[in-house]
């Protein structure tokens, strides 16, 4: 038993050196598996199996002959199993957390949050999957119908990241499996084992072999893209990365045509106005910012921020920046633990501004005593466009600020960039806030908080951030496909009433009937003068009427 798994309540979490295919975990030998690390003390957690093609291979056939049961069952059979890993992860949360934390470095708390966030995936598509219903849409001619039905995709491919690497799991499985699609789960090699246990949740929970593969790699990631993109059984790939693989896939995915979700690159602004409340752009701010060590792709990467209020952000934004404790992610009272791949970049963003002349506000260093991955959390001022860290995304602890005077020129300035994914926007005056909205070139806007993500919300860019959408009920619409069904020589109830005129049935109609008034007596309805007139005809009680044929001769008349 590895020291980590002797940590956990429940050690059989953690999987070491076997994939996850048709609901078994083949062993690996171990020239077939690569060390995963901990970012904070530069140690071997454990291994992680190497897959290759034939592994993926093998994934995607289990994944397409479990695909037509999985379909098959209702929106509440997928539900309840869907519903049942939600309940695993809150149940595990501390373990889980605790893996989370040793692969990837995050505090205990924002580990913590991850988990829980991502039950909440599973929980929002759990009550997604019983409402996936199409429309009924009227037809131009008017015996025909038209019906439009939501159908699942197919076997899909799930591609997820580092930084995230349980939630960005939990959004794309959730989904697929609420659609009915089947899933082959590539997870980062950063990350392995975060990924890994959703296979023993899933198991726990009832999943059906081959519904749920997962397959880990490092070196072999390009290959096990390739081979995904490339499969004609694949009808679907989702891939959260950077804009130079997406680019990559989607070229790939090309000759099979497949339905892609390419959730890319951002460089958010984060854009303070005068009218601003202090305090709330301040700890929206730090939000945005110094999330998970500034390592999300949502975070805010150039804050600009509106003269006359300049001074007095800085001041604040350093102050509550300053009380950040940076350290081991294990320990409790840690707020910022190590960075996971990007430190280099981080140094090379602050060296690059203060050479073209930007001021350090605070930190700039890297923290060698803490080890090799830490760096202090950074505030620089007097930020212009012409430095890396504003067309750059840093993906680290480093908040870029920089001056601006008008609401026109803030907006060009923001959308002068190749990315759109998320932006910030923090005023007071609602006006403003429209026009802004409106304005910005990104997926994603937040007003007056530092919190863009949250279940219901469909997430996702435009320009080189990429297409689609994940969480919230549009997230799910990409994992299925529309079909079209017309029907034509449909009988109406006017057809069947001009059928039947000839043997009264008008009498026993509901529809709304028109007075006439008779000079010769009392003030009839049409319904009243059918009545009258069926009194003498020959028509017995619950006689059969002779309908055309193809009608329902099971229709009769009452009197």
């Amino acid at each position: 038993m590895s020291s980590l798994a002797s940590t956990l309540k429940d050690p059989s979490l953690l999987v070491e050196s076997r994939p996850f295919i048709n609901g078994e975990w083949p062993t690996f030998a171990s020239s077939q598996a690569f060390p995963v690390y901990n970012p904070a003390t530069n140690t071997i957690l454990g291994s992680a199996p190497e897959c290759t093609v034939d592994d993926v291979n093998s994934a995607i056939s289990a994944a397409s002959e479990a695909f037509p049961l999985w379909r098959a069952q209702s929106g509440r059979q997928r539900a309840k199993i869907i519903r049942n890993i939600a309940e695993l992860l809150v149940e595990h949360k501390s373990d889980i957390a605790k893996i989370i934390t040793a692969e990837n470095g995050k505090a205990k708390a924002d580990a913590e949050g991850e988990v829980m966030f991502s039950a909440g995936f599973f929980e929002w598509f759990a009550e997604e999957a019983p409402r996936l219903f199409g429309d009924v849409v009227p037809h131009s001619q008017p015996n025909s119908r038209i019906q439009v039905i939501k159908q699942p995709v197919g076997v899909c491919g799930l591609i997820t990241p580092w930084n995230f690497p349980l939630a960005m799991a939990a959004r794309k499985v959730a989904a697929a499996l609420a659609a009915g699609c089947t899933v082959v789960l590539k997870t980062d090699g950063v990350t392995p084992f975060s990924g890994n246990f959703l296979g023993i949740l899933a198991e726990r929970a009832g999943l059906p072999k081959g519904v749920l593969n997962i397959v880990t790699a490092l070196d072999n990631t390009p290959k096990l893209g390739l081979a995904l993109c490339e499969s004609d059984v694949v009808k679907k790939i989702s891939f959260t990365g950077s804009t130079r693989v997406g680019k990559i896939l989607m070229k790939q995915s090309a000759d099979t045509l497949k339905k892609l979700s390419l959730e890319l690159e951002g460089n958010a602004p984060f854009i303070v106005f005068d009218d601003a409340d202090l305090e709330t752009a301040v700890s929206s701010a730090i939000i945005a910012k110094f999330k998970v060590t500034g390592q999300t792709c949502v975070c805010a990467n150039r804050i600009y921020v509106q003269e006359g209020i300049y001074d007095q952000f800085s001041k604040r934004l350093i102050e509550e920046v300053g009380k950040f404790k940076v350290g081991n992610g294990t320990d409790p009272t840690v707020t910022h633990g190590p960075m996971t791949t990007s430190v280099d970049k981080v140094e090379e963003h602050v060296k690059d501004a203060l050479k073209k002349k930007a001021t350090l506000l605070l930190g700039g260093q890297r923290l060698p005593d803490l080890g090799k991955n830490f760096f202090q959390p950074t505030v620089l001022g007097d930020v212009d466009d012409t430095m890396a860290v504003t067309y750059e995304e840093t993906f680290g602890p480093l908040a870029a600020l920089t001056k601006f005077k008008t609401e026109d020129e803030v907006i060009a300035r923001a959308n002068k960039s190749d990315v759109g994914l998320a932006s910030y926007v923090m005023t007071n005056n609602l006006a403003r806030s429209y026009r802004v909205q409106e304005r910005l070139e990104f997926g994603m806007v937040a007003i007056n908080t530092g919190i863009i993500s949250d279940w219901a919300a469909p997430f996702g860019g435009v320009k080189h951030s990429g297409m689609g959408r994940e969480g919230s009920k549009y997230g799910v619409d990409d994992y299925m496909v529309l079909k079209t069904i017309v029907t034509g020589s449909i009988s109406t109830v006017i057809s069947i009433l001009k059928s039947a005129k000839s043997h009264h049935l008008l009498s026993q109609t509901s529809f709304p009937q028109p007075s006439y008034r008779n000079k010769k007596t009392k003030n009839l309805t049409t319904s009243d003068m059918a009545t009258e007139k069926m009194k003498s005809s020959p028509l017995k009680p619950s006689t059969p009427i002779a309908v055309p044929p193809g009608r329902d001769r099971a229709f009769t008349v009452d009197r």
